[in-house]
């Protein structure tokens, strides 16, 4: 089990997100300079359906997806819910394959932005909207992001993780539920 999450970690550096299909993918600031090695594992369709039901995502939301690979889980929340997001992921290869969903699914424009760039950099003014969190990240990442979450995150802002959790923060609720291959274990934090 320990080999299967590290795996899919490495992998999930890269989560999930979503962008309008004609807006520019930018970096963070103009000095960003983003390179990147990363094993990216798509985060099958059923777990993002169950974590944006378990988010109780609707069109009032602002869905940040942290490291958000080929861009399902804010495609899927701007689809099925009307709500808009922000994607960002630092491999520019992931920025072509959310265009590509965004293109698939049909994406209304300004619907979703996608950014190149470092999740741990995401402006705090950008943080300050965002109504709900979706990862699929690393301990390494996970332990990062608790500081920023807890400092920067709204109140009420849910948080929905894909098999990591935060090392300090218990979570709200956790459910593990069997996808098309393998058992998920989701974890959900509410900031207070």
């Amino acid at each position: 089990m320990t080999r299967t999450r590290l795996l899919i970690g490495l992998a999930a550096l890269v989560g999930c997100a979503l962008l309008a299909s004609q807006t520019a993918v930018v970096g963070q600031d103009k000095n960003d300079k983003i390179t990147c090695q990363i094993i990216y594992v798509p985060t099958p369709q059923a777990v993002v359906d169950k974590m944006l039901d378990m988010a109780k995502v609707t069109d009032k939301d602002f869905v940040v997806d942290l490291g958000c690979g080929d861009g399902r889980v804010v495609a899927t929340a701007a689809k099925k819910y009307n709500a808009k997001g922000l994607g960002v992921d630092i491999d520019p290869d992931r920025i072509k394959d959310c265009e590509e969903t965004l293109k698939k699914m049909e994406i209304k424009q300004g619907m979703v932005e996608i950014r190149q760039g470092d999740a741990l950099k995401v402006p705090a003014k950008d943080l300050n909207k965002t109504t709900v969190v979706m990862l699929y990240m690393l301990d390494e990442f996970m332990g990062k992001l608790e500081t920023i979450a807890k400092k920067d995150l709204p109140k009420g802002c849910r948080i929905v993780s894909h098999d990591f959790k935060f090392p300090n923060w218990e979570p709200d609720q956790t459910v593990e539920f069997m996808g098309p291959e393998r058992t998920h274990t989701l974890y959900m934090w509410t900031v207070k």
